[in-house]
């Protein structure tokens, strides 16, 4: 990764107890402001604020969101999809899948298949369009898509 004067690279950034605190209670509530961020940490709102600014500017903090229930906004089936891919074609491919709405995440996996796709949708015949659109796609060898019956934990907050 190139850097210009005014970017940070993640490499540049050593990320002390503070800056971890302050990720952690981001997670916790983005909502928070820096005052009340600062008062948490015992520190002043300055530094919370340049030191909240740094982490977004080297791209660690990348942006701020509210965690739903999907099952309460209608979202009650998700799907895991195995993905097996002609050879040379996975990264076209995942920036493709990434890019519809029903996709929450797009990894590349090791094993029997190229690609990983977890969805979520409002109904079977949802789920049904988006497999048949993902067979459809250039490249797509084949597909093996796995219901969730339960969600035990789904959590994607790490720290």
């Amino acid at each position: 990764m190139t850097s210009t004067k005014d970017e940070l690279k993640v490499e540049d950034i050593a990320l002390d107890d503070l800056d971890k605190k302050i990720l952690h209670w981001y997670l916790i509530d983005a909502r928070l402001s820096y005052r009340e961020l600062a008062h948490k940490l015992g520190v002043s709102t300055t530094t919370v604020q340049s030191r909240t600014a740094k982490l977004e500017k080297a791209g660690i903090i990348r942006g701020y969101s509210a965690m739903f229930d999907h099952d309460k906004i209608g979202f009650q089936l998700t799907a895991i999809t195995e993905v097996s891919v002609a050879k040379g074609k996975l990264l076209e491919l995942e920036k493709e899948v990434a890019k519809m709405p029903q996709v929450l995440a797009v990894y590349d996996v090791t094993g029997l298949t190229d690609a990983m796709v977890i969805a979520k949708f409002k109904s079977r015949d949802d789920l049904s369009k988006f497999t048949k659109a993902l067979l459809a796609m250039p490249f797509v060898e084949r597909t093996n898509t796995h219901i969730v019956l339960t969600t035990v934990k789904e959590d994607f907050r790490l720290l």
